[in-house]
């Protein structure tokens, strides 16, 4: 029975915590959601920043703000921004010569007061570089080097009985990704964009296109008039279980599988021509296909591979079902 109330109350620290943060999120969704408050009208003014500089988009923060703007960093980074973080430490000790004149810089403190980034504060402001802070502290010293003020509305830390950076941090990191995701749609960002800076995991596999992943070096094919004898030679050279048909003009006209070697079973293959046995106007997909959609063509017809054409419908290579997979395209 104490085992139960002493899991019970722990349940409900856990929730409350969560609840704290999710006021703290409500809040600040409040304020960026009236087009006329001080926070949106700086969350557009960042926005523009960070879409025409010249330079990069410099990150900063001390300690857990720190952690933040790190990730801040990579995701503006990997939505085509370029971005670094810098540690305002090292910053006073060098570092400060990686922020040129053509940069802004993105500061990070919730209570706005943190010693170690009065270099960077004092950089910015002799060499007239740009600076956005991201506070909670509205007479702050951050608040007022800043050029662009982006207010965190005030709310509790989730332990409040150490003060802890909980609900700063998160209301902080969903801030940024406010200003990642909006600079993502205001440059145009697209899929192909994204891929080339997410070439890696699941996001890079179901990003990747058909031609990313085609065999077109060894594709199989072969003429209409074609023996099946010949058509079979290749079709077990290649190793892929089937071969393209393509007209005069190279265009992919058909496709002969394994089952369409079964059904014909009994013909005679060394006078039976492709064209007899093909199927004709095979699925395809074009060259900015992604993998992706390939897979699921091939899935809701129960075919192992197809071919990818160009404009003219020639075939520019061969996209099997196993190297989807075998790369994580779901």
């Amino acid at each position: 029975m104490a085992s139960d109330l002493l899991q019970a109350a722990q349940t409900n620290v856990a929730a409350d915590v969560i609840q704290t943060e999710v006021e703290g999120l409500t809040a600040l969704h409040h304020e960026l959601n009236n087009s006329c408050s001080a926070l949106s009208l700086a969350m557009q003014a960042a926005i523009d920043a960070c879409v025409t500089i010249k330079g990069r988009v410099i990150v900063t923060g001390m300690g857990k703000s720190g952690h933040v703007g790190r990730k801040i960093a990579a995701t503006l980074a990997s939505t085509g921004v370029n971005a670094s973080y810098v540690h305002p430490g090292e910053a006073s000790h060098g570092d400060l010569g990686m922020i040129s004149r053509d940069d802004v810089v993105l500061a990070l403190s919730n209570s706005g007061e943190t010693p170690e980034l009065g270099d960077t504060m004092g950089y910015c402001a002799r060499f007239g570089i740009p600076l956005i802070g991201m506070t909670s502290g509205a007479e702050s010293s951050l608040a007022t080097a800043s050029d662009i003020l982006l207010l965190i509305p005030k709310a509790p830390e989730a332990c409040g009985i150490t003060k802890a950076p909980t609900t700063s941090t998160t209301m902080m990191m969903a801030l940024g990704d406010a200003l990642a995701v909006s600079v993502l749609r205001e440059k145009g960002f697209t899929e192909e964009d994204f891929h080339t800076f997410h070439p890696g995991g699941k996001l890079g596999a179901a990003l990747k296109r058909g031609t990313d992943l085609m065999h077109h070096k060894d594709k199989p094919l072969c003429a209409p008039d074609e023996t099946v004898d010949a058509a079979v030679e290749i079709i077990s050279k290649k190793g892929f279980g089937c071969i393209g048909v393509q007209d005069a003009d190279g265009r992919l006209i058909g496709m002969v599988t394994d089952g369409d070697l079964r059904r014909n079973f009994g013909k005679s293959f060394s006078e039976t021509a492709v064209k007899d046995i093909m199927t004709a106007e095979p699925m395809t997909i074009s060259q900015t296909g992604l993998a992706a959609e390939a897979l699921a063509l091939l899935s809701e017809r129960r075919i192992t591979a197809v071919f990818i054409v160009d404009e003219a419908h020639k075939p520019v290579g061969l996209l099997p079902v196993h190297d989807c997979l075998s790369t994580g395209v779901v």
